[in-house]
């Protein structure tokens, strides 16, 4: 499988993807599950206040040796999001080729769930190997190796001794030609450059899990 395509085809899906698995989700009383749904959103935003720049609560902490993903960095997760270790080799390294799970110089080794605290996405931590590139090159790659991106907007941000670089912008899916927002940030570390980066289902739900990126971005700290 050729890395750009096969990486594509897997962004494309992922919405359809998480489309299914919240429809299945319906299963068993599709009006009490909105309902449930409804009720964990406003718990969310009520929470965190439910706007740009604003913290979810902390559900603990991921990155430390003998957490769910071992990382360079370390970070809190808002409270019942649940992380699972993504095994794709020594991120980095030229065996990763194939790996659909590779954007830009990093390679994926962590999904965070956010269906358990009642929105549609994921935060995803992707990681790579040291080297001279940038914060900015790096984040830079990362997505224009996503392929349609438009009306990125950088920035600067510091937390926990280390410094970093934020973006947002518009992310079209050419399966569903649909546009929907997106963020990611990133950092350098002696282990190497370190990706953070939160999609959703659309723009809504986006939106809805931004306080969960601000908390990861708040507490980022070396490991």
């Amino acid at each position: 499988m050729r890395v750009g395509a096969g990486k594509r085809a897997w962004h494309g899906l992922a919405p359809v993807l998480m489309l299914v698995g919240a429809l299945t989700a319906c299963g068993q009383g599709q009006d009490g599950e909105k309902n449930s749904k409804a009720s964990a959103k406003s718990s969310a935003v009520a929470e965190s206040g439910g706007t740009s720049g604003t913290v979810a609560e902390s559900g603990g902490t991921i990155g430390a040796d003998g957490s769910a993903c071992e990382l360079p960095v370390t970070f809190d997760l808002a409270r019942q999001w649940k992380a699972e270790a993504i095994d794709n080799g020594a991120a980095g390294s030229e065996e990763l080729g194939d790996m659909i799970l590779r954007q830009g110089p990093v390679a994926a080794v962590c999904e965070i769930d956010a269906k358990p605290a009642g929105n549609i996405g994921f935060l995803r931590v992707f990681t790579g190997a040291p080297g001279d590139a940038t914060t900015r090159s790096v984040l830079e790659a990362f997505v224009a190796d996503e392929g349609k991106v438009s009306a990125e907007k950088y920035a600067t941000f510091k937390a926990g001794g280390l410094e970093g670089i934020e973006v947002e912008y518009l992310y079209t899916s050419e399966l569903l030609d649909e546009t929907k927002k997106e963020s990611a940030l990133a950092v350098s570390t002696s282990d190497g450059p370190v990706v953070l980066h939160l999609g959703g289902m659309d723009t809504e739900e986006h939106e809805a899990m931004l306080p969960a990126l601000e908390l990861a971005k708040r507490t980022l700290r070396a490991a």
